[in-house]
């Protein structure tokens, strides 16, 4: 095989490698810390998300205040979630509404009606 082969390879090669690097916006390698379930429910309890979610197979105590639709959250799932999902859906719930639930429901002019949590809730809660 001829140098020039060669070279063509290895550089299609080391281009094809550069095209798999995440972007700068991939959730790749991020992970929160390890949670406590029980503060987790208290948290949830706290800033009131009872409100609108309720938690497959867990009953927890009433909200002051109810929502305009209930979300199930947790059960079975037709995807793997990831924890970008997860806190993307928190930070910034407009950027994918509920599914199975009008528009009209989740949403006012195309704005989630669950409240921004990103200034509000630490990365531990």
């Amino acid at each position: 095989m001829g140098s020039a082969v060669r070279a063509s390879l290895l550089a299609c090669l080391a281009g094809g490698l550069a095209a798999c690097e995440p972007s700068p916006e991939s959730a790749l390698g991020f992970r929160l810390p390890t949670g406590d379930p029980n503060a987790g429910q208290a948290t949830f309890v706290a800033l009131q998300c009872n409100a609108c979610h309720d938690i497959a197979g867990l009953t927890l105590p009433a909200a002051q205040e109810t929502g305009p639709v209930r979300v199930e959250l947790g059960g079975q799932v037709t995807k793997v979630r990831t924890y970008g999902e997860l806190v993307t859906s928190i930070i910034n719930p407009s950027h994918r509404l509920a599914w199975g639930y009008s528009e009209e429901a989740v949403s006012q002019e195309g704005e989630s009606l669950m409240r921004v949590y990103n200034e509000v809730m630490t990365v531990q809660q």
